[in-house]
């Protein structure tokens, strides 16, 4: 199956710009690193500067769009950290890796900016006092002029000795996170508010959102109305794992979990990171999909491997975005 993906790729693989063969970084000029806004179909993000053949999700925007964090990783997950570009007089930076995520010893993953761009959050398995070696925290960065303070643990009651994942954050800085239980070993959908100036004891979310056999990387809106959830083992699953939205009114109850469609599943089940541009026109969406109908080539070669290897669209995942109209239509949808 993996060599059958492989070759399919082949067709795409002067679709994305690599840039590894580039001689010289092209000029990025405007929003979203001028990149051509997507309509109601989902498009792929940046292709060969962010989706660039290997394994890339995790995306968040500084509130001005100036700034865009996403993710990058290796031998699943043995290195993995945080990448970001920068628009300085209107033109877009090279990639280049946050400062404190240049360790490779250490995993970096799931960045979130509050929505007021003072605080960074992401999860490591950087060392934390009192938890055992290789347990995943949550960790903060400080907004300081036009960079991010040194990390800390976001302590308890959210870190807690076992896995924690995936912060999102609202308006009112309640936190939306995932937490593994150390019984079961399953991970569980839980939020925090944010009173005065404390986290409180984190509450699991119902079953609407703790939903099939396993769920995790949940994104909470900013105004809190409706909730993403990558779930595996559900009866209406494209295939694998899928994107389902849970919408919440103002009697703090939440609907039943609906399937986000075509619009981003597919049969692939590497669909598990989400995210919303600053404004909330756009999302953004981690998929391993390869198009269908390629043309493959007569002969595969040492060449076309190592340009496979290169390529966005080749079987690892990519990084997509689409317009959230499409969030509205599913709202009509909603039962509680």
């Amino acid at each position: 199956m993996r060599n059958l993906l492989l070759l399919i790729a082949i067709g795409f693989m002067f679709s994305c710009t690599q840039t590894g063969t580039q001689n010289k970084y092209p000029e990025l000029i405007g929003p979203y690193l001028g990149q051509e806004i997507p309509g109601d179909s989902a498009r792929l993000f940046a292709p060969g500067i962010i989706s660039t053949g290997m394994s890339d999700r995790d995306i968040t925007i500084y509130p001005d769009g100036s700034e865009i964090y996403f993710c990058k990783n290796i031998g699943n997950f043995k290195y993995s950290t945080i990448f970001y570009v920068k628009q300085i007089n209107n033109q877009w930076t090279k990639p280049e890796i946050v400062e404190f995520g240049t360790n490779p010893k250490f995993i970096y993953i799931e960045p979130h900016i509050s929505p007021d761009g003072k605080k960074f959050y992401f999860a490591s398995n950087m060392p934390v006092d009192g938890c055992k070696p290789g347990i995943m925290n949550i960790w903060i960065c400080n907004r300081k002029k036009d960079n991010w303070g040194e990390p800390y643990p976001i302590g308890a009651p959210i870190n807690t000795g076992t896995d924690q994942y995936y912060p999102s954050v609202t308006n009112d800085g309640t936190l939306y996170f995932t937490s593994e239980d150390s019984a079961t070993n399953e991970e569980f959908i839980y939020r925090s508010k944010f009173i005065d100036g404390k986290y409180q004891k984190p509450e699991m979310l119902p079953k609407n959102i703790n939903m099939g056999r396993a769920r995790f990387n949940a994104l909470i809106s900013p105004d809190e109305s409706f909730i993403i959830v990558p779930a595996f083992g559900m009866p209406d699953s494209f295939g694998a794992t899928d994107y389902y939205i849970v919408f919440r009114n103002e009697n703090d109850q939440w609907s039943k979990p609906i399937n986000m469609g075509a619009f981003v599943n597919s049969v692939n089940g590497q669909e598990w990171s989400a995210s919303l541009s600053p404004d909330g026109n756009f999302l953004f969406f981690m998929s391993a999909k390869i198009p269908e109908n390629v043309q493959l080539p007569v002969k595969l070669s040492t060449i076309t491997f190592e340009e496979m290897n290169n390529t966005c669209q080749n079987g690892n995942s990519d990084i997509y975005w689409i317009k959230t109209d499409f969030i509205k239509e599913l709202k009509k949808m909603a039962e509680y």
